[in-house]
């Protein structure tokens, strides 16, 4: 089954569907969402993609991110894909969103308009191979020292994410274990 994006404009107003593949080939802005666990000890949970994905395979990133389907809330879409990838159900809470576009050496180009979402979980995934390849909790403060250490090794998004919210997530990872 083709899978599509919903295309948006920069406020968020669908004005269309596209097929995934085709909408990162040419670039369109689409919505999309990037989720973000975290354990009572403030740790947050990193996915490392599958070796197979058709875009930043094995890179380290956040812990689970996808697209919505139309008719589907950013919640509904970021539990259900944190249930497809990484096994599990937790509460959702949505926090911030941005626009940023990323280009691949294949010539694929990510524009996104991403929705953060936060919640909070203590045990450990059931990851599904075809999607992830690992996964790891880390302290934010070793994931922002390491991304500075080794850029390489994470997807262009979280990136985007660490420096521009780090201070909103640490709030987040925060009231999450309140």
């Amino acid at each position: 089954m083709e899978e599509y994006v919903i295309l948006v404009d920069e406020n968020d107003n669908q004005i269309g569907l596209m097929p995934k593949l085709l909408a990162h080939e040419k670039a369109l802005l689409h919505r999309a969402f990037s989720v973000f666990v975290f354990n009572d000890k403030n740790e947050l949970m990193l996915q490392q993609r599958a070796l197979h994905k058709y875009h930043s395979p094995g890179l380290w990133t956040n812990t689970c991110c996808s697209h919505q389907r139309e008719g589907e809330t950013n919640v509904e879409a970021g539990k259900r894909r944190l249930k497809e990838e990484m096994g599990f159900s937790t509460d959702l809470t949505e926090t911030t969103s941005f626009i940023y576009t990323a280009p691949f050496d294949n010539g694929l180009t990510e524009h996104e308009l991403d929705h953060v979402m936060v919640g909070q979980y203590n045990g450990e995934p059931q990851i599904n191979p075809d999607e992830v390849a690992g996964w790891k909790w880390m302290d934010l403060e070793d994931v922002q020292k390491d991304i500075k250490a080794n850029p390489e090794v994470y997807t262009a998004w979280f990136k985007i994410i660490f420096e521009k919210f780090y201070d909103h997530l640490i709030l987040e990872s925060d009231a999450s274990n309140s």
